[in-house]
């Protein structure tokens, strides 16, 4: 029977072969750019599959795939370099094809020739890929877990959205019979159009809470001020032109509604949605009590749309930052499923609920 899986499945077959064939990973920076002068020589990689624990090691350009300390199969590296050009070419062209599944026969016989028996890691494992490399600075063997995260295929996530995801603000200065006007208001874009509007009638946003008390304290454990600061991030989202975290956080650093001392041009906001981009790269989920550990996963291995792979991890900790604060947006959720977007009195007050999603911008 022949595996099929996405983009994203083969994905990581690819990243396992290429960075195996290239025999080193290069750091990026925020702009998905190469950094030329971090690079680091991959030992080895580790693998877990349902048939046990495999290492794939290098050694004088030759792979050797080992199990248990006994040697299965060498072959060198030049043939993993080739097969992963393969699968990069397969998954472009299936994309063109527009097929959400594929599979790749090719490929299908060396991963069963090297014991790869399943285009993802083991559900088991926190990581998607875990390499060995050698830092030349410290001369340290670390190893790194990363997930991977391709732009090949459709933009993912960095912060699912959810009804733990819903932000709630108390709405002064409308009236019932506006709540009926606005309510009235449908799609195309009715979540903007019902913010302006509100606006309009002269009714003002006071943030009440987040909805889910578990986020709000994951949020607050971060810093106090994460959910004050995130219900300005929505609000501004949805009443003005900008959507990138990047743009939306110079936005508050212009306005400052928190009142910060910027006398000495601290960047507050950006500072703090920077923390809180890293803690939910590396584990932070809205509706699980976040302690601050991080799991095995410390970084991203990016997949660019021309097959190159770039490395993002807590070794290299500010550009890791950088790259998750200049690549994420805010997107819109469905208001149905997730229960926003619509004006409710209660309590003899009026109340309106943002959502928040936070996805990669490619």
């Amino acid at each position: 029977m022949s595996i099929k899986g996405n983009i994203g499945d083969w994905s990581e077959i690819y990243t396992l072969l290429k960075v195996l064939g290239d025999e080193t990973l290069f750091a990026g920076d925020e702009s998905l750019e190469k950094l030329k002068d971090v690079v680091y020589p991959v030992l080895k990689v580790l693998r877990t599959e349902s048939t046990g624990e495999f290492e794939y090691s290098i050694n004088q350009n030759v792979v050797f795939i080992t199990s248990n300390g006994e040697e299965l199969l060498n072959l060198p590296v030049s043939e993993f370099a080739l097969k992963a050009q393969k699968t990069l070419e397969k998954i472009i062209e299936n994309k063109k094809l527009k097929n959400t599944t594929f599979s790749i026969p090719e490929i299908e016989t060396f991963m069963g020739l090297i014991h790869c028996k399943s285009l993802k890691a083991s559900s088991s494992q926190k990581t998607d890929i875990t390499i060995v490399i050698h830092d030349e600075k410290t001369n340290l063997q670390p190893v790194l877990g990363f997930s991977i995260k391709s732009q090949i295929g459709s933009p993912s996530t960095l912060l699912n959205a959810g009804t733990t995801t819903n932000f709630c603000y108390k709405v002064h200065g409308i009236s019932s019979a506006d709540v009926i006007e606005v309510n009235a208001i449908g799609n195309p874009g009715k979540i903007l159009k019902r913010v302006k509007k509100i606006t309009e009638l002269g009714g003002t946003f006071e943030f009440n809470k987040i909805l889910n008390n578990i986020f709000s304290n994951n949020l607050v454990l971060i810093d106090s001020l994460l959910p004050e600061i995130m219900s300005q991030i929505l609000l501004s989202f949805y009443s003005t032109s900008s959507k990138t975290v990047n743009d939306l956080a110079k936005l508050l650093e212009e306005l400052n509604p928190l009142n910060f001392d910027n006398s000495n041009k601290h960047l507050f906001y950006t500072y703090k949605i920077k923390k809180m981009l890293t803690d939910i790269a590396l584990g932070l989920t809205p509706a699980k009590v976040w302690t601050g550990q991080y799991d095995a996963t410390g970084g991203y291995l990016i997949v660019k749309d021309d097959g190159e792979i770039l490395c993002y991890h807590l070794y290299n900790k500010n550009e890791f930052e950088d790259y998750l604060f200049a690549n994420t947006k805010l997107d819109t959720a469905s208001t149905s499923r997730y229960g926003f977007g619509e004006l409710y009195e209660e309590s003899g007050s009026i109340y309106f609920n943002l959502n928040l999603q936070i996805r990669f911008i490619k």
